[in-house]
């Protein structure tokens, strides 16, 4: 599993990024609650390095229902609602792990 992501279109912002690519992956509309933190990284690909920089946030879900339907790149394969503390166990990179560990932290900090 990985958290949903993409790129800017446009003169969007990170955070209407976010609530974009929330939506195209999830079905979920959002709102943006809180900045996460950022994950710079480099992968290779078709004989070149690529840098990706991803800004993360954590949002409060304000509607929609779970779909992969609408993702226009048909990268993501499946979304569900699991419980915050099964996150971390379910995400395949170690940098994503702490952006759910860190919106965990956010999350109890307000409870």
């Amino acid at each position: 599993w990985c958290l949903p992501k993409g790129h800017l279109e446009g003169d969007e912002t990170p955070e209407q990024a976010a609530v974009r690519e929330i939506a195209e992956e999830t079905g979920i509309h959002g709102a943006v609650q809180e900045p996460l933190g950022v994950i710079d990284y480099w992968f290779t690909g078709d004989d070149r390095r690529i840098h990706k920089v991803v800004h993360h946030f954590l949002l409060e879900a304000t509607g929609g229902e779970i779909t992969t339907a609408n993702d226009p790149d048909r990268e993501a394969e499946l979304a569900e609602w699991i419980p915050m503390s099964e996150l971390p166990t379910r995400l395949a990179f170690p940098n994503e792990r702490k952006m759910a560990l860190a919106a965990a932290e956010l999350l109890a900090a307000e409870s």
